[in-house]
């Protein structure tokens, strides 16, 4: 695989670690019950957003280890999941 082929892969894992993990355990502030004047009431009270970074980059790695290992392995081919030719040539 080539480097920027990993770099992409990488950020994509990463970005959609980031949206599984922003809303685990989230409070809003009515949820608290104290909402600053000027925001809505649905806002985070608490976002945590340098520990949830943390736990996204944490969990992308692994993910990324892994995807990473079964794609250089060759356990796994493009020709594997490539369903449209074999619907085509099958």
């Amino acid at each position: 695989m080539p480097i920027f082929s990993g770099f992409v892969l990488f950020a994509f894992i990463w970005f959609l670690t980031l949206l599984v993990v922003l809303p685990i355990r989230l409070k809003s502030q009515a949820d608290m019950g104290d909402v600053t004047p000027g925001t809505p009431e649905s806002a985070p009270a608490n976002p945590q957003f340098r520990l949830r970074l943390l736990i996204t980059t944490g969990i992308a790695v692994v993910v990324f280890a892994l995807v990473a290992s079964v794609i250089l392995s060759g356990v796994l081919t493009v020709e594997d999941i490539d369903i449209v030719n074999r619907w085509v040539n099958g």
